[in-house]
């Protein structure tokens, strides 16, 4: 191995340590500050790491843990704990009070911005009473803090007395030989001066005041920053080279295959099931968040490939097959169609969107299968399942419910509990019920076939440490991978006693098919397969593809430990995850979506609200559930796109381009920068690089806040120069005035890039308003003068419309379900009203609420859902799945009693009358 050094770089400190600590044999190589030693980046990142694979490092806390799990010593969740907050928290804290220390010279402001931070890790080591950070013994934890906090706290002044618990535990680790070492390496003796060479040439730090924690992307506003000179100066020179010698966007050529000595991506978003219509918070969790970064990574010209599908196979299927008088293949031709046109609407850019009922499902997953057979990772067993007896059939995990055996939850499934996290066996659930009618099942004994997990588990743990050490796992990601690992691993049934799905290629098992979590994750194998004959330089090339899988946190177990190991235990050199990103949960307004009560916004409802795809989009992106559950809010929508979209980043587009039709007849003005522009040029290019680096590390919802940023910082700029009064002075005021506004229209263009994976249609209809060339699509570290002078641009319109509260309240009302109101609520505790005068009051308030257009939607289904049910009667379809159809019968018809502003009858009473 090689670690790739620069002196005076104050990250280089902890990666040093942990290299004399280990006793790690790697080679040391200084170089200079700007030099780009790892190929596929566009600038230096230093320290780096280069593994005796090829393979490179450049997170400085990955390289230590690295560096840590090769000899032996496996991080603890502490450890893990510690090293995530000083990546997020502390280095956020720490960059600003080194820089104002050591280059600004202001020490005491340096000192208050680091209070916080060290008086946190005074009580933490204070409540564990122990000598180091998270054991009692010294751990990567210790050393990555340490290093982060030693070129400050080495100075005592810096270091309050009452602190005395992280007194002691600095200078204890201070004692440590190899940290001495690496401190006489990287300082040699000079202190903090040796720091300021380097310094001095990184951009200032932003410095943010803490805010609390909220569903908020993180920052807010941008606060003004403290530019440098040479900040400025690299700024204004990147804009006058324009777009002469600036690289073109690759063209994509299908089927897209990786390239050597290329960055190739493969991103895969989890698998809809195709027997249910998306909802807001299924679309956010995985095909919209990989969208995102599959159009961002186009933009950096990396070779991509976003593939998804339809999971089609399981009882789910069969059983919504007969509830329609269908069969198995044609409710999934029928709703594999629905999830096409819903996520085409949205915008989702698939390179290819397939389903698992093809030929090239089953030849994969079956090769698969049998090299676990031929290498002895299955078992056989004979298992109890919950047999329904009136439906007569095993119920599959996902058709029992029950009360959760380790943490009591209600609603727990038959795999899986949603509240507490743990994988279930659907005979372990207390007072387990079957989810088609309602009855108790039974416990009955079947022979299957087991994936043996523990066999695997050496395998598994050591991929899983080395992947989150080199890659980008979501914090929620890394924990429950972590926690399936140390509750210990149990053989996984990769059978069910069904008839929708791919046949076991076994005499002994040709009645059972494979269950759908064994097969549906190779779904994108299979799917690429479809796609390409070459689909194993995608999937059999770890080499040179890196993997992303995205996701909701429910599916976290399944591709962080069960698929993984199927694919080890395969031995054919499977390309595996890389980086996991799953989101936490979307809810609605004060609850959770559901379609049978008519809660909350799904694919197909959102186009019938007339709201744009990309205003639906910009909203789900700006609440990502990414650090903690999040909610859909109409008021909180009609916010922000009033706001955010309408009155700063719309406002300041439709300026700019106004600016240049209405005063310079079209064409972009002569500009001649003063240092007020070059400020500016400079701030929009801190941003563009801030925003770059997140998405990079798939921080969308973050990401996304520089873009309204930059459009902030342009309103200001304008609303401060003034060029619709300049326009009328002397010379000078009009060529301040052209010189505004031509770089009021770049930046304009700038965010019309920017803007690509978030809006797409919104990029497009801003770079049809500004004639932009298409080579500005590439997104690097530079902001260029994209429109030079002389520019014809086209017609300039609004991009957005206001939202009005009388619409947001329609939709809310709309979209609410069929709910009590507060008046039925607390009708108990009321003089109960006549029944007549009741009767009337209800019609006349039912009146209002008519909805003519949802009442002949209704009507139709209606009808259709009628014969739905006289089919399945004729049929002498089993009683569970007529009485299933009837009732979703009866609660249409109640929905358009709603709908045509009638009152509901109440239900009639059964029994006999009392005399």
């Amino acid at each position: 191995m090689r670690l790739y050094l620069t002196e005076g770089n104050p990250h280089c400190l902890k990666v040093v340590a942990a290299v004399e600590l280990t006793g790690s044999r790697c080679e040391l190589q200084f170089v200079g500050v700007e030099e780009r030693v790892v190929p596929f980046l566009a600038h230096s990142k230093l320290p780096c790491l280069q593994l005796d694979n090829g393979n490179y490092l450049f997170s400085t806390n990955a390289i230590c843990q690295y560096l840590f799990t090769l000899r032996g010593k496996e991080p603890s969740d502490l450890t893990n704990q510690w090293l995530e907050w000083e990546g997020t928290e502390l280095q956020t804290a720490l960059s600003g009070a080194l820089y104002m220390a050591v280059v600004q010279g202001k020490r005491e402001e340096a000192a208050g911005a680091l209070q916080k931070k060290c008086a946190y890790i005074d009580q933490s080591l204070m409540k564990r009473s122990c000598p180091f950070l998270a054991a009692d013994a010294i751990t990567v934890a210790d050393i990555v803090l340490w290093g982060a906090l030693y070129p400050l706290l080495s100075d005592s002044t810096f270091l309050p007395g009452d602190l005395k618990a992280l007194r002691s535990w600095f200078e204890r680790v201070c004692a440590v030989a190899a940290c001495r070492k690496a401190v006489e390496s990287i300082l040699k003796g000079k202190g903090l001066q040796a720091l300021k060479p380097y310094l001095q040439k990184q951009p200032a730090p932003s410095q943010r005041a803490e805010t609390p924690a909220s569903n908020e992307p993180e920052g807010g506003e941008s606060a003004d920053r403290v530019l440098t000179e040479e900040e400025i100066g690299a700024a204004a020179e990147s804009w006058s080279k324009g777009l002469s010698a600036w690289p073109k966007p690759k063209p994509i050529e299908h089927p897209v295959l990786p390239q050597p000595n290329e960055k190739n991506v493969l991103i895969t978003s989890a698998l809809p099931y195709v027997n249910n219509v998306p909802h807001l918070g299924n679309i956010i969790g995985c095909v919209l968040s990989a969208d995102v970064f599959a159009r961002f990574c186009r933009l950096r010209n990396w070779t991509t490939l976003f593939v998804c599908g339809t999971d089609e196979y399981g009882t789910a299927t069969e059983t919504k097959a007969l509830e329609e008088g269908l069969s198995p293949q044609q409710i999934c031709d029928k709703y594999h169609a629905v999830h096409a046109h819903i996520y085409q609407w949205f915008g989702i850019s698939f390179d290819h969107f397939g389903r698992t009922t093809t030929q090239r499902q089953t030849e994969i997953s079956q090769d698969i299968f049998r090299r676990l057979l031929d290498r002895d990772f299955l078992l056989q067993d004979t298992v109890e399942q919950l047999r329904c007896e009136s439906c007569q059939k095993f119920l599959a995990d996902r058709f029992v419910e029950g009360t959760c055996p380790f943490c009591n939850y209600e609603e727990a499934r038959g795999d899986q509990c949603d509240k507490c996290g743990k994988l279930i066996n659907a005979t372990e659930l207390k007072s387990p019920q079957c989810k088609i009618c309602k009855g108790t099942p039974v416990v009955k004994s079947s022979k299957h076939l087991f994936l043996d997990l523990p066999k695997l588990e050496a395998r598994l743990v050591k991929w899983l440490e080395d992947s989150m050490v080199s890659g980008n796992w979501t914090p929620n990601a890394r924990f429950i991978a972590r926690s399936w690992i140390r509750d210990g691993l149990k053989p996984r049934c990769i059978t069910r006693d069904l008839k929708w799905g791919i046949p076991v290629p076994l005499e002994e098992f040709k009645d059972k098919v494979f269950y759908v979590w064994f097969d549906a994750p190779i779904g994108y194998l299979s799917i690429t397969a479809n796609y390409t004959d070459q689909w194993e330089r995608w999937w059999k090339n770890p080499e040179q593809v890196q993997l992303y899988n995205f996701m909701a946190k429910d599916n976290v177990p399944f591709h962080s430990v069960v698929f993984p190991c199927s694919l080890l235990g395969a031995e054919d050199n499977y390309t595996l995850v890389n980086h996991l990103i799953a989101t936490e949960y979307l809810n609605y307004e004060d609850g959770k979506f559901s379609k049978s009560r008519g809660v909350g916004v799904f694919g197909d409802m959102a186009k019938e609200t007339g709201i744009p795809a990309d205003i639906w989009r910009f909203y789900l992106l700006f609440i990502r559930p990414e650090g903690q559950d999040s909610s859909f809010s109409w008021s909180d929508l009609l916010l922000k796109n009033n706001s955010e979209l309408l009155n700063n980043l719309g406002n300041f587009i439709n300026r700019a381009g106004m600016f240049v039709c209405k005063f310079f007849e079209g064409r972009v003005p002569e500009m001649e920068l003063n240092d007020d522009d070059k400020r500016l040029l400079a701030q929009a290019t801190w941003e563009l690089r801030q925003y770059l680096q997140l998405l990079e590390k798939v921080r969308i919802r973050d990401a996304l806040k520089c873009i309204l940023n930059i459009s902030r910082h342009g309103n200001q700029y304008i609303q401060a120069n003034e060029p619709w009064k300049r326009i009328k002075g002397t010379d000078a005021d009009r060529q301040r005035a052209g010189t505004v506004t031509g770089v009021a229209v770049n930046m304009a263009c700038l965010l019309s890039v920017m803007l690509q994976p978030y809006m797409p249609s919104v990029s497009a209809s801003i770079q049809e308003q500004l004639l932009a060339p298409p080579q500005c699509n590439v997104l690097t570290e530079e902001f260029v003068c994209i429109l030079p002078s002389g520019h014809q641009i086209g017609a300039v319109s609004p991009l957005f419309q206001k939202l009005e509260t009388d619409q947001i309240e329609s939709w809310r009302k709309r979209f609410g379900g069929q709910q009590p109101d507060e008046g039925s609520a607390n009708q108990s505790k009321t003089e109960a009203k006549p029944a007549a005068e009741t009767k009337a009051a209800a019609a006349e308030d039912a009146g209002k609420d008519a909805d003519p257009q949802r009442a002949k939607q209704l009507a139709e289904e209606v009808t259709k859902q009628g014969e739905v049910v006289r089919e399945l009667k004729a049929q002498k379809a089993e009683k569970a799945v007529i009485g299933a159809a009837v009732t979703k019968l009866l609660e249409l018809k109640k929905q358009l009693v709603l709908a045509e502003g009638k009152t509901p009858e109440a239900p009639a009473q059964k029994g006999k009358k009392k005399k």
